[in-house]
């Protein structure tokens, strides 16, 4: 562990951090010393989410520092105590206000995902910074383990069963948490992510759901997805208080999308229908005698009912006289109307609360009736009671005035269904024809950031490895970013390989625009492109297509014209899924192909924007080479892309550093390309290739929209033959120079498909090199050794030390070495866990026991450390070094 010392704020890092290490957390001590917000940029695999943590929780054990001598002050005056508190005040930044020093400041870290805030708690984990109390916040679906209410597949209606059972004690593992907050099981556990909570609730009795609830109180950082925070029926939901926080938003890449989509809405005729419908019931429920419904005193009457049936019965009825004739791409107004259509139906700002409380009552109600002919019913009610929500969030002039400038209302016909069976009615329910669909679009993601700001928050860091150009990006933001930071990366030239290509080896021109992507000539280049390339590059290869249906098109043609099944016979082909479960096989047989050392790595198909392109971390050989075949265009003819533009071009007119919607438009290509290619150098030590197929990247607006760190490494090859020499030579020198950990990886289990084979290349012999390290090479007729470590039949087992736990061989080392030698050891150990690299951790113990000889026989005991990947290389160490019986 290492101690640095940046803008007077002493931070342990696991070791020596690299420069621009140095530099981001300075920028994120900038922000938390000064109260001002920050937009911070650093590359994939340049260590941003440690660096993050260690500044900012170092800047929190100084805070603490800070109010304790604060308290202190209160009760003596002691000169001394003043001229600590001004030290500590020069670098902790202001003092907390008298009011405020019972709390310390809290840190809100947000990502996109939960799988995003596990990886960053396991970082936690293993920082100097593991002692100080971290909880994440989660849904009912991951968290909640009532066997009645976790099969419920609904989210509406669970949580409408988990409020009832909680507020009439009926739910046995809420009732427990109160007793189970103060309990050592739970406090004794500082990080505690999902799996944590949710296996210490099982074995405890307790709510997880409602325990982190509880336990984000006294903790010094909260995890959570980023929609928790800028979505505010959700946030109002989870009572997450953002006053005097530190918000950080985590890869904030996407935030605009959220700031716009958590403040939009949408309205369907079908979905008025269905909360008549609900409303029928309920009065049915209340009038009818002798149901089994206990006679207790309702918060609503008939009356109640009545009313608010007669609310949506107008509402449909103003809907249904929206005359859309001659009206196919549908029709537009100004954003007010949503006023004047609810007003309409008797929804205004003097009694909207009223309606939404009378809603929410109904829906718990019909939760009673969860055992009988009514089950499950109370969606659509719940549907509108958000929706009524956002729109009247706010009612000052200055908010009807942003309404009229940001929001567009978009109505258009509502495909006709066909009959369905109600999952919770014996009847049929269908979408009746002339049915229109209101959509309440906000095209301001400052509008949605703007009420995340009011709600008193210290200051906000919004990071990722790809948000460039800057610029822009803080001006639809709306806000005082007062810190900024275009980190490179940590990675050198001989590393990373980039280039563009115009054409495939036939020449014809690659372009997956819109008017060639369905052109033969051109699916057939793109597929012999691919074919060649998979024959040189090693490992695992991404390959990110424009969409789903172009993606789909050129599988289909492929397989039709036997390119496919050359491509899958050097490479096995896995196709990203949609639905979650296959696509976590495909990704577990994906991974289990490339440690086989039998074959020649493998191929993952997916497309930009999706779940491979967004959150998956492809190290080493995972991927070492990631293709994009197109620019991932938004749909140029959708409604609410054309909207988007006029309201930029617009913005544009007014303020210059808006983007104009062209602008924009290419922009959202340029960065989803961008999230993609961050897929393949995950740390200092990874390289790879970055294949552009495309002719258009060669355009000077696109070059300059790339993330920073590949701008200055792209080039253009003059044709098909110069990339294949230049990817050879690329490879070779990097796999020597590198020397890339055994293909010994991931702790998935091994995939039961077959073996992929070669097949005979396009080019002549000469033209295309398989990679040495890791593929078998024809010459002459006989294969080249691998030089891949390949398990034995009989797998030489290491001898475990006596020690029977990790704390007593820790102990043991700790004996028999001395102190300086311990530290380098433990030093050692924690660079293997950060940068997940053996090589590194052999390296440090041929130095420590260099001349240690007679001490050798502690390495084995290393055994318990080493990750699942890893461990056959090191029996092969400890059987090389003669430490195995």
């Amino acid at each position: 562990m290492t101690t640095v010392t940046l803008r007077g704020v002493p931070i342990n890092f696991p070791y020596e951090p690299y420069t621009i290490q140095k530099d981001y957390m300075e920028k994120v001590l900038d922000c938390l010393q000064n109260d001002t917000h920050g937009v911070l940029e650093s590359p994939t695999g340049t260590g941003k989410t440690l660096s993050l943590l260690c500044s900012t929780l170092a800047w929190m054990q100084l805070k603490k520092a800070q109010i304790q001598a604060q308290r202190a002050l209160q009760s003596e005056e002691a000169l001394f105590l003043k001229q600590v508190n001004e030290q500590i005040e020069d670098v902790a930044g202001k003092s907390l206000n008298a009011r405020s020093l019972s709390g310390l400041p809290r840190i809100i870290y947000a990502s996109r995902t939960h799988s995003q805030l596990t990886q960053c708690m396991q970082e936690m984990k293993k920082t100097a910074y593991s002692h100080m109390k971290a909880v994440v916040l989660g849904s009912r679906d991951q968290m909640c383990i009532h066997p009645e209410v976790e099969k419920e597949d609904n989210r509406t209606f669970k949580m409408t069963m988990c409020e009832l059972k909680r507020k009439t004690r009926s739910c046995k593992f809420f009732n427990k948490v109160e007793s189970f907050k103060i309990n050592p099981r739970v406090t004794n556990v500082n990080i505690m992510d999902i799996e944590d909570i949710v296996t210490l609730g099982k074995g405890c009795g307790f709510c997880p759901y409602y325990m982190s609830k509880e336990l984000k109180e006294q903790s010094d950082i909260i995890f959570m997805p980023y929609n928790y925070l800028l979505d505010p029926s959700l946030r109002k939901s989870l009572n997450i208080s953002l006053l005097n926080s530190v918000v950080i938003l985590d890869e904030a890449h996407n935030v605009e999308r959220i700031c716009e989509e958590s403040a939009s809405l949408q309205i369907k005729s079908s979905d008025i229908a269905l909360a008549i419908e609900e409303v029928t019931t309920t009065m049915k429920m209340m009038s009818e005698e002798n149901l089994g419904f206990d006679d207790s005193p309702k918060d609503f009457d008939t009356e109640d009912l009545c009313i608010l049936k007669e609310v949506f019965l107008n509402l449909e009825k103003e809907i249904d006289k929206i005359d859309l004739k001659g009206k196919s791409a549908g029709l537009t107004l100004d954003g007010t109307y949503i006023f004047n259509l609810l007003e309409s139906a008797g929804i205004r700002p003097e009694n909207f609360y009223s309606i939404v409380k009378l809603i929410s009552n109904i829906v718990q109600f019909l939760a009673t009736a969860s055992d009988g002919l009514f089950v499950r019913k109370g969606n659509s009610l719940k549907l509108f009671e958000d929706i009524f929500t956002v729109v009247f969030s706010s009612l000052s002039k200055d908010y009807m005035e942003k309404v009229k400038k940001c929001y567009k209302v978009h109505i258009q016909e509502e495909e006709v269904k066909k009959k369905r069976a109600d999952n919770w009615l014996s009847k049929m329910v269908t979408s009746r024809a002339g049915g229109k669909i209101i959509n309440y679009w906000c095209f301001s993601p400052g509008f949605g950031m703007k009420l995340l700001l009011n709600q008193g928050i210290k200051c906000l860091i919004l990071t990722s490895g790809t948000l460039a150009p800057l610029k822009p990006l803080i001006s639809e933001l709306e806000i005082n970013v007062g810190v900024r930071l275009e980190n490179p990366h940590i990675i050198g030239s001989d590393q990373i390989c980039v280039r563009i290509i115009p054409a495939g080896p036939d020449s014809e021109p690659l372009n997956s625009n819109f008017q060639n992507r369905d052109n033969p000539k051109y699916i057939n280049s793109l597929g012999m492109s691919i074919l060649n390339i998979t024959k040189m590059v090693p490992d695992g290869l991404l390959i990110f297509f424009p969409s789903y249906p172009i993606m789909l098109k050129c599988q289909q043609t492929w397989q039709q014209s036997g390119i496919w099944g050359s491509i899958n016979n050097i490479k096995a082909i896995y196709v990203e899924p949609r639905d979650k479960n296959s696509f976590n096989t495909a990704m577990s047989d994906y991974y289990s192909k490339i440690k086989n050392p039998d074959c020649k790595g493998a191929i993952f198909m997916g497309v930009c924007r999706g779940k491979v392109s967004e959150g998956l971390d492809f190290v080493d050989a995972n991927g070492r080479t990631v293709i994009i075949t197109g620019l991932p265009f938004p749909p140029l003819k959708d409604p609410k892309i054309i909207l988007k533009r006029q309201y930029l071009d617009r913005c544009n007119a007014e303020n210059k550093e808006f983007l104009r919607g062209q602008e924009w438009y290419s922009l959202e290509a340029s960065r989803a390309v961008n999230q993609a290619i961050g897929r393949v150098i995950r740390h200092k030590d990874d390289y790879g290739a970055i294949l552009l197929l495309d002719n258009r990247f060669n355009g000077l607006s696109l070059k300059s929209q790339m993330s920073l760190w590949i701008r200055n490494h792209i080039k253009v090859v003059k044709n098909f033959g110069e990339l294949l020499r230049e990817l050879k030579l690329f490879f070779n020198a990097a796999d020597v120079k590198f020397k890339p950990a055994t293909r010994f990886d991931y702790s998935l289990q091994n995939s039961t498909l077959e073996t992929a084979s070669s097949s005979e290349n396009l080019f002549p012999t000469g033209d295309v090199t398989i990679h040495k390290r890791n593929k078998p090479e024809l010459q002459n007729g006989s294969k080249k050794i691998k030089l891949t470590v390949v398990p034995n039949s009989k797998q030489p087992a290491i001898v475990p030390l006596s020690s029977s736990t990790s704390t007593e061989y820790i102990i043991m080392v700790k004996k028999n070495l001395d102190g300086a030698t311990f530290l380098e050891f433990k030093e050692a150990l924690e660079a293997y866990r950060t940068f997940n690299s053996l090589n590194i951790l052999l390296s440090s113990l041929d130095k420590i026991f260099r001349n240690k000889t007679h001490l050798k026989y502690l390495i084995p005991g290393l055994e318990t450390y080493i990750k699942i990947d890893h461990k056959i290389e090191f029996s092969v160490y400890c059987q090389n070094n003669g430490l195995l019986s």
